[in-house]
């Protein structure tokens, strides 16, 4: 017996000792890019001039890839689900793949794309972003790291590992130049969670001296507070309301991790918030505002606690555009894939840009 207790005893310390050295570990690769970091704009192949003119219609999209894991027969661990990887390599490549063929076969002039991983355990380290250069031929595009997290140990079968991902804004437009922007999150330990959510800036010159501005953004989920999310959206503002001022276009787009319809259901789960349309500073609107009912019927993002099911799922529209008042929706619907690709589904937009000529 007192052998017995002994290497309980060793094991306990054992583990122990591991925690310590893993929390210390923690703590001390967790770090946070810095704000205003300029991006690159790079290029995918076929490239083809494009001017921008007053009476053009043009089109945008907004599509979080859920990092190539999210098939409708997957279910994730922090939504009570069972897994934390993508089913196995082929199938990642062959999520992102389909997600941008999708974008491909609508052709949108510009894309909003989330969850795009670089280099992450989750999705046996392919770099999603080359994954996609294939599909989306012809595009600008500038890329911000919004998660980069230490190598997280949990699930124990399954560890979640150490992921890098980010937001992808992609123009057939030259853009001039791109910025990243640190947004508030929490300073609890959900920080190590919630890791370096950040919003872009992709700015386009136009004929006319304005600038086009492209906003992507991806918002905290998980339990937020009220204190964070709101933040979020002030900081968010105060950029959109100095570009409009300023004369120029603003479109932004993304992963609002809101309810971005009207109405509310009882029982809505805790990530679904409505999205605050009081806050919305003057000049700025919801653009699903304008669309027909029967074009957002189907909703853009599924619960991932379970695989699937098209009768019983819970889902819920987190999945947008906010635009300035100097742009006009011409179209704006919601696309039925099933949620094949991801557990979100796109947005699609077609606009005009008023107030044309320079003041």
């Amino acid at each position: 017996m007192k052998k017995a207790w002994k290497w309980i005893g060793i094991i306990l310390a054992v583990i122990v000792v591991f925690l310590m050295i893993y929390v210390i570990y923690v703590f001390a690769v967790y770090h946070r890019l810095p704000d205003n970091l300029p991006l690159e704009v790079g290029k995918t192949e076929g490239i083809e001039e494009m001017v921008f003119s007053e009476k053009e219609t043009y089109s945008i999209m907004t599509y979080n890839i859920g990092f190539g894991a999210y098939q409708p027969d997957y279910s994730f661990f922090m939504d009570g689900g069972k897994s934390s990887w993508g089913k196995d390599e082929e199938s990642v490549r062959e999520a992102v793949a389909g997600a941008g063929d999708l974008v491909r076969s609508l052709d949108p002039d510009f894309v909003m794309l989330q969850e795009v991983d670089r280099d992450g355990t989750r999705s046996y380290h392919i770099d999603e972003l080359e994954v996609l250069k294939d599909p989306l031929k012809g595009y600008y595009y500038t890329y911000a790291q919004n998660y980069d997290s230490p190598f997280l140990f949990y699930p124990l079968l399954e560890p979640h590992g150490a992921n890098k991902a980010g937001i992808v804004s992609l123009s057939k437009m030259e853009i001039a130049e791109g910025l990243r922007r640190s947004l508030p999150i929490s300073e609890s330990f959900s920080k190590f969670v919630d890791l370096d959510r950040c919003y872009s800036i992709s700015r386009i010159p136009l004929e006319n001296g304005k600038i086009f501005c492209l906003y992507n953004i991806h918002m905290s989920a998980y339990g937020s507070s009220d204190k964070i999310r709101s933040g979020q959206l002030a900081m968010l503002y105060e950029d959109m309301e100095a570009d409009y001022k300023a004369g120029n276009y603003v479109i932004c787009g993304g992963d609002f991790n809101h309810n971005m319809k009207i109405e509310y259901r009882e029982n809505e789960p805790e990530w679904a918030h409505l999205f605050p349309r009081d806050s919305l500073p003057e000049g700025f609107g919801m653009a699903m505002d304008v669309a027909k009912e029967t074009d957002v019927a189907h909703n853009t993002c599924r619960d991932t606690s379970a695989p699937y099911d098209e009768k019983n799922s819970y889902t819920v529209t987190l999945d947008g555009f906010i635009i300035s008042d100097n742009v006009s929706v011409r179209s704006y619907r919601h696309i039925d894939s099933g949620y094949k690709n991801s557990d979100h589904d796109p947005v699609f937009m077609e606009f005009t840009f008023e107030n044309w000529s320079a003041e």
